[in-house]
């Protein structure tokens, strides 16, 4: 997850998604992962603590008037390298599995009243991004 000033998602050179401040989540979905953990993950975020308040601390979540969320489907997030130069993907799920998961937390998220904008799944995305920070967490269940 990345916080933002603004971000843009393109598919073959069409814009399909664009959101102001927020965050742009990479949502990968690992072998054996279930509902349960995608929910674990939409609550964590919807309870992180990653903005400035008026003292300048990390202590505001995100406010559902002033910042939207873009959800991008990233497979690529369990590449392992650790034995060999080109990432083996065998922790990735299988993409029947991972879009279902990245649907129901998209769905989370939205039925919480956020703005939801995404990617589209198994597409080679383009994301222009001015990041904020940087900050960016990994948070993996």
């Amino acid at each position: 997850m990345t916080k933002v000033n603004h971000a843009t998602l393109s598919v073959e050179g069409n814009l399909i998604s664009k959101i102001n401040a927020g965050y742009v989540v990479y949502f990968g979905v690992k072998v054996g992962d279930t509902k349960e953990k995608a929910k674990k993950c939409a609550d964590k975020l919807m309870k992180l603590r990653i903005f400035h308040d008026e003292n300048d601390k990390l202590n505001l979540k995100l406010d559902k008037e002033k910042h939207e969320i873009l959800v991008v489907s990233q497979f690529t997030l369990y590449g392992d390298a650790s034995n060999n130069n080109r990432p083996s993907f065998t922790n990735a799920a299988d993409p029947k599995l991972a879009n279902e998961l990245y649907l129901y937390f998209i769905e989370l998220l939205k039925n919480e009243g956020y703005s939801v904008k995404t990617g589209v799944f198994g597409a080679h995305m383009i994301i222009d991004a001015q990041y904020v920070g940087p900050f960016n967490l990994i948070y993996e269940i």
